[in-house]
C-alpha cells in the first residue's frame, strides 16, 4: 500500500517517459464527439445532382489541413462524423475521424469504425428554397421524397437477389466448366445499389437530417416496412412530438440545443427537445453542424440542464458518451474507463460552466492542444507574419501588386458549390 511502481518495471524498458500534469482544481472529461460536422472535407459537401448519391463518400476527400481541426481541439472536441450535405434524400457515405492534427487524411480515420450514410428530409431535398437554380429534379414534394426511398430500396433488394442467384448458380456449376470460363453470367456491379443493400443487411447505418414529425414518422414506416432500423435522426427538432415512437423503433436523436427560426420548417422547435427525447429513452446527443458551435459543445450540453432539468452527468453525455453510442464507438471512447482510447480534456472550470476554458486536449494519449503553447505560438506567428509582410513591401514593384486573400469555404448542409467550380 502506498508504494510507487516504476513504469519500466511493470511495462518493460520500452515504456516512454511519463509526464506528470498538475491538474489540481481542474476538471477532466472524456473528449467531446460531434456526431454531425462538415469540417475537414474538400471539394464540396453535396453531390446533389440526383436524388440518390449513395455511391459517393466523404471519406475519400478528408482534408487533414483544415485549420478547424485544430480549433475543434481547442474546444475539447476529439472526434466527429463528417457528413454529406442534405441536398438529396439519399446522400453520400460519411467519414468518421479523430481530430489527429498533423496527421494524414487516412491516419485521421477511425480504424474499424462502422460505415454510415447520410439521408435527408425536408425543404432541402425537395429544393423548396433553391429558386430557379434547381426546379426540375425529382422529387419536388414530400410525397415524392417517400417514393424515392421505396424505389431505391426495392431496386437494392432486387440487386441483392440477382447476386444471390448468381452465387447459387455458380456453386451448382461443375468446376471443369468454371475452369474453362463457362458458368452463369456475373451481374454488373452497381456501387449505389451495393451501398443501399448494405443498409438492408444492417452492414451500413443511416444518419438522417430531419425536422418535421410527419416526415420522421414516414421514414420510420419506410424502414420498418423494408426491414431495417434507422440509426440516428440528426437535428430532429420536432423529435419531442414523436419521441415515444423513436424509442420504439430504436432510433437515436442528435439534436441542436436551441437553434430555431432559421427556416420555416423549424418553426416548432423548442429548447426542451433534448430533455424530452432523453426522458423517453432515446439515446440523445447534441451536434454542431457548424464549425463555430463545435468549439463550445460543452456549453450546448449545459443547456439541457437549463431547459428540462437533465442531470449534469447525463447532460455531459449528450456530447461525449451518447454520440459515441450513436456512432457505435462507445467501446472505445465517450467515457473515462480503463481500456478505452486516451481521449480527454482538461478544463479550467466545471465543463458545463460558461466560464470553463479548454486548457489541454489529448487524442490517443497525445497532447494536441495546450492553451499555454497556443499563446506562445500565436505570438511567434504574428512576428513571422510581420517579417514576411515587410519583406514583401521592400521587394521591387511591391507598390504595384494588390494583396489577395483566399478565404476557404464554410460548408453547411445545403452548400451546393465547391472551391474551384
Amino acid at each position: 500500500m502506498g508504494k510507487t511502481l516504476d513504469p519500466a518495471a511493470v511495462f518493460g524498458k520500452m515504456v516512454p517517459e511519463l509526464i506528470r500534469i498538475d491538474a489540481k482544481g481542474k476538471h477532466i472529461t472524456p473528449g467531446i464527439l460531434d456526431e454531425h460536422t462538415h469540417i475537414a472535407a474538400s471539394r464540396g459537401i453535396n453531390e446533389g445532382t440526383q436524388a440518390s448519391s449513395a455511391e459517393v463518400s466523404i471519406g475519400t476527400v478528408v482534408n487533414s489541413e483544415d485549420v478547424n481541426v485544430y480549433r475543434h481541439l481547442a474546444g475539447g472536441v476529439t472526434a466527429g462524423q463528417i457528413l454529406h450535405g442534405s441536398a438529396n434524400p439519399i446522400g453520400g457515405q460519411s467519414g468518421i475521424i479523430k481530430f489527429r492534427w498533423g496527421m494524414s487524411p487516412e491516419e485521421m480515420k477511425i480504424e474499424g469504425a462502422d460505415p454510415f450514410i447520410k439521408f435527408a428530409l425536408g425543404e432541402n431535398v425537395k429544393q423548396s428554397n433553391w429558386g430557379d437554380y434547381q426546379t426540375v429534379r425529382f422529387p419536388q414534394t414530400r410525397m415524392g421524397v417517400e417514393q424515392v426511398y421505396y424505389d431505391h430500396f426495392h431496386r437494392a433488394r432486387e440487386y441483392g437477389e440477382e447476386w444471390d442467384r448468381y452465387e447459387a448458380a455458380r456453386k451448382a456449376t461443375p468446376r471443369r466448366i468454371l475452369r474453362k470460363g463457362g458458368g452463369p453470367m456475373k451481374p454488373r456491379r452497381d456501387l449505389e445499389l451495393e451501398t443501399l443493400l448494405q443498409i438492408l443487411n444492417a452492414e451500413r447505418f443511416v444518419t438522417c437530417h430531419s425536422y418535421r414529425q410527419d416526415e420522421i414518422n414516414m421514414l420510420m414506416h419506410v424502414a420498418d416496412s423494408m426491414g431495417f432500423t434507422l440509426n440516428t435522426f440528426t437535428h430532429i427538432l420536432e423529435g419531442y412530438k414523436v419521441a415515444d415512437k423513436m424509442a420504439e423503433h430504436g432510433a437515436g436523436g442528435s439534436s441542436f440545443s436551441d437553434w430555431w427560426a432559421y427556416k420555416f420548417e423549424v418553426k416548432d422547435a423548442i429548447p426542451y427537445n433534448g430533455a424530452l427525447l432523453w426522458e423517453n429513452g432515446v439515446v440523445t446527443a447534441f451536434n454542431s453542424d457548424d464549425r463555430e458551435m463545435a468549439r463550445r459543445l460543452n456549453q450546448e450540453a449545459a443547456k439541457a440542464v437549463k431547459y428540462g432539468g437533465v442531470p449534469e452527468e447525463e447532460a455531459l453525455k449528450f456530447v461525449t458518451l451518447n454520440p459515441a453510442k450513436l456512432l457505435h464507438l462507445d467501446h472505445r471512447m465517450g467515457s473515462l474507463e480503463a481500456g478505452k482510447d486516451a481521449d480527454l480534456v482538461v478544463w479550467s472550470d466545471h465543463p458545463l460552466s460558461i466560464y470553463a476554458q479548454c486548457e489541454q486536449t489529448y487524442v490517443d494519449g497525445r497532447r494536441l492542444f495546450d492553451q499555454e503553447e497556443d499563446v506562445a505560438m500565436r505570438a511567434a506567428i504574428r512576428s513571422e507574419r510581420a517579417r514576411l509582410i515587410q519583406k514583401m513591401l521592400d521587394a521591387p514593384g511591391a507598390d504595384k501588386r494588390k494583396p489577395m486573400e483566399r478565404i476557404p469555404p464554410h460548408y453547411h448542409c445545403d452548400t451546393m458549390t465547391e472551391e474551384n467550380r
